[in-house]
């Protein structure tokens, strides 16, 4: 959405029914519902409101169905509310970003349990020598290739 009007009477919207819901509407099917966007064409005729449900399949199913049943009292309290000619028509739909985020900590643990087995299978053996640090020479050594050294120049 560029246009700032439609940002400001998306952000409306979904106050107005954020609060319908939490206080107005009283439908024992309404699940744990949270708003997560609204997104208004540019023509400010149609409101699409996106939203979640804490809980099962059959809560979702349920509230999908009272917030069909209360769309227009919705839509009349977001005419009184917005102060509009024509008040934009709402869609309801359910917001896939939870299935997602579940779907994505899922590929991210199997990540995981993956990165520790190939780690446990690689062991504690370090590449190379037990100890890679050069040392200082010993003075025995240092004779002894002094000795070597005089030997091949007296040849």
């Amino acid at each position: 959405m560029s246009n700032p009007r439609s940002r400001r009477i998306a952000d409306r919207v979904q106050v107005v029914v954020a609060q319908m819901l939490e206080r107005r509407l009283k439908d024992p099917r309404l699940g744990f519902v949270t708003i997560t966007d609204v997104r208004v064409t540019g023509d400010n005729q149609h409101a699409s409101v996106f939203y979640t449900v804490l809980g099962e399949q059959d809560d979702l199913a349920g509230t999908a169905a009272a917030l069909e049943s209360a769309k227009g009292m919705i839509r009349s309290e977001l005419g009184k509310q917005l102060g509009m000619r024509h008040v934009p028509t709402l869609e309801f739909i359910a917001d896939a970003l939870p299935e997602s985020a579940r779907q994505l900590d899922e590929v991210l643990a199997r990540a995981k349990a993956q990165d520790e087995a190939v780690a446990a299978a690689r062991g504690t053996a370090y590449a190379g020598e037990e100890d890679p640090y050069r040392k200082p020479r010993d003075e025995d050594d240092d004779l002894e290739d002094d000795d070597l050294d005089e030997d091949d120049a007296a040849r």
